[in-house]
């Protein structure tokens, strides 16, 4: 949680939960636990009223851009991220840029009664940080962002050499109403089968050789997956727009 700008390969795959284990088995040998290896995660993802980000997430754009806030339970902070993905001819390329605020401060934000920028201030650590502040500002006014669906999970994460990192998020859940960086009784579960464990695996460069040899002993191939493209579609699903 402590990096700010991140830049990067990511592949991301449905598994189900004994495709898991196996893939444990070689993980545990060639990666460690990341310093944060263990955590509830909670994304409130920022549109306009006509839902034109997540739609670029469902259309499957070569440029996409999302803007969120996310917080980990039992953490006073949230980020507030720019994350862009560009589509390569083989790989998705994502980079990602993030302020901090206090948790606290996060309902200011939402009534607009402060910037990112001036909510920063006190955790900015580098000239780049009020620059991202700016950013998304800028992306928060132009557009006319504002809140519109709460993304929550549990994620686990093992962090390997050249910047290899994978995560495993599951019980994934969301609505789109009442949205404060906490669970609440009517969060409904997105997946209804056994293939509900999205694994995402990063890298600065190729995947290690024993890494693309289990993925392709266990038939497990990448697929195009965006949580909250998905879930937008449900919900629109559920409300027979």
């Amino acid at each position: 949680m402590d990096g700010k700008v991140f830049n990067r390969v990511e592949k991301k795959y449905l598994i189900t939960n004994s495709e898991k284990k196996k893939l444990m088995s070689l993980i545990k040998k060639h990666m460690k636990p990341d310093k944060y290896h263990e955590s509830l995660v909670y994304n409130i993802y920022f549109d306009n009223d006509s839902f034109d980000f997540i739609n670029q997430s469902i259309d499957w754009t070569d440029f996409k851009e999302k803007v969120r806030a996310r917080s980990y339970g039992g953490y006073d902070r949230v980020f507030l991220e720019i994350k862009t993905k560009i589509r390569g001819k083989e790989n998705n390329i994502g980079y990602k840029r993030r302020v901090m605020i206090a948790h606290s401060d996060f309902k200011k934000l939402i009534k607009k009664k402060a910037s990112v920028e001036e909510l920063s201030k006190q955790a900015i650590e580098t000239g780049n940080d009020i620059q991202i502040a700016k950013e998304v500002d800028y992306l928060i006014n132009y557009f006319d962002l504002s809140p519109k669906i709460l993304v929550i999970y549990n994620r686990t994460s093992y962090k390997g050499e050249n910047d290899l990192r994978i995560t495993f998020d599951e019980k994934l859940k969301y609505r789109d109403h009442n949205l404060e960086l906490k669970n609440k009784k009517n969060d409904k579960i997105y997946f209804k089968d056994d293939r509900n464990i999205i694994m995402e695996i990063k890298a600065g460069g190729a995947l290690p050789l024993w890494l693309v040899k289990k993925l392709s002993e266990l038939k497990i191939y990448p697929q195009r997956f965006s949580k909250i493209g998905k879930i937008y579609q449900k919900i629109r699903k559920e409300q027979n727009v």
